[in-house]
């Protein structure tokens, strides 16, 4: 690890900053730009950026769910997403739409299918894109000529 004092409070404070961007481009994507693709990619940068700034082994430790059980989650959430379409006697995929009334709120909360895909897109490419970076940093730690 020979980053700078500088980069690693960067990272250290980008990292969270990133997050709840990614969470409202993420909430935000079904009717403006943004979504689960999006969300994830946001995300998985600020994982990327804590990686190269500390180690490996410290994003790890901050993401605290393997990348590879965050991709499978995702492909499973994205695939279920797609259920009711088939129980409604619909198509796979076909969006279906509930309100969900959360206290101290004066509307309640719209909810539908896309969303949930959208948040297995967010797992799906998060995870796939961290550990491609965790992969990449865990490799050049073990070389002896360096990256």
């Amino acid at each position: 690890m020979n980053s700078s004092l500088i980069f690693r409070t960067a990272s250290a404070v980008l990292l969270p900053v990133m997050l709840v961007l990614s969470i409202v481009v993420l909430l935000r994507g079904h009717n403006e730009p943004g979504g689960g693709f999006v969300g994830g990619l946001l995300a998985a940068t600020g994982f990327s950026l804590y990686a190269l700034s500390h180690d490996a082994t410290n994003a790890r430790r901050v993401l605290r769910i393997d990348p590879i059980v965050l991709i499978g989650l995702g492909l499973l959430v994205a695939v279920l997403s797609g259920v009711p379409g088939l129980l409604g006697a619909s198509a796979f995929l076909d969006g279906f739409w509930g309100s969900l009334a959360l206290p101290g709120f004066p509307e309640a909360l719209k909810v539908g299918t896309p969303l949930v895909f959208d948040i297995g897109v967010y797992m799906l490419v998060l995870g796939g894109a961290v550990l491609m970076v965790l992969t990449l940093e865990e490799l050049c730690d073990d070389a002896a000529a360096g990256c």
